[in-house]
């Protein structure tokens, strides 16, 4: 799969896993994946409609809310997803935390994050599919794939850094980790770390 690759949500994933997890879908501003490409400005911000619709289903204020983007990577979305969310969500409710609803976002950039926290106000757990050619086509947020950490330990990683952040209140380049400064954590199933 290229980066052009668009995402489709009943191909990406099956009928059981979108019913289960009662998935809807919004989008950026950037109307086509070409657009997304050329300005990414606009996988930045949501549409107004996309807007409404995540205020409609969202209940803001939840501890945790798990969010998906295509980002680069469509086929990193399809393969690790089905493994991490449902980790992620029970992970954190064994944590007693409150969990929003998960959605997908299309042509969606890192830098969507800001709006989502200004939209619900809570610690936000964004997976989106990494430019293939960097390491494996399958690399997403938190840099998974399938020759480094086990969806589990990356679970159990995402979710330690959230207890952080919500017991210190700070995110991004403000949170340490085992001394190592984070804006966003490297994770491989080999055992390597890496910090950006």
């Amino acid at each position: 799969m290229s980066i052009n690759a668009e995402l489709h949500l009943h191909t990406a994933f099956d009928s059981e896993f979108i019913d289960t997890w009662r998935l809807f879908e919004v989008d950026t501003r950037a109307s086509t994946k070409l657009e997304y490409l050329a300005r990414p400005a606009l996988g930045r911000q949501f549409s107004d409609a996309s807007r409404e619709e995540i205020l409609r289903r969202c209940l803001p204020g939840a501890n945790i809310q798990v969010v998906i983007g295509d980002g680069l990577s469509v086929l990193a979305i399809q393969t690790e997803v089905p493994q991490l969310l449902p980790l992620l969500v029970e992970g954190g409710r064994k944590s007693g935390w409150s969990i929003g609803q998960p959605f997908v976002i299309h042509h969606c950039r890192v830098g969507i994050l800001n709006e989502i926290g200004e939209l619900l106000k809570q610690v936000i757990i964004l997976l989106i599919g990494e430019r293939p050619g960097l390491a494996s086509a399958d690399s997403m947020s938190a840099y998974i794939h399938d020759r480094g950490l086990s969806a589990p330990s990356a679970a159990a990683r995402i979710l330690n850094l959230s207890v952080q952040m919500m017991r210190l209140r700070i995110s991004g380049g403000t949170l340490k980790e085992q001394d190592a400064m984070l804006t966003t954590v490297t994770i491989k199933r080999n055992g390597s770390y890496g910090f950006m």
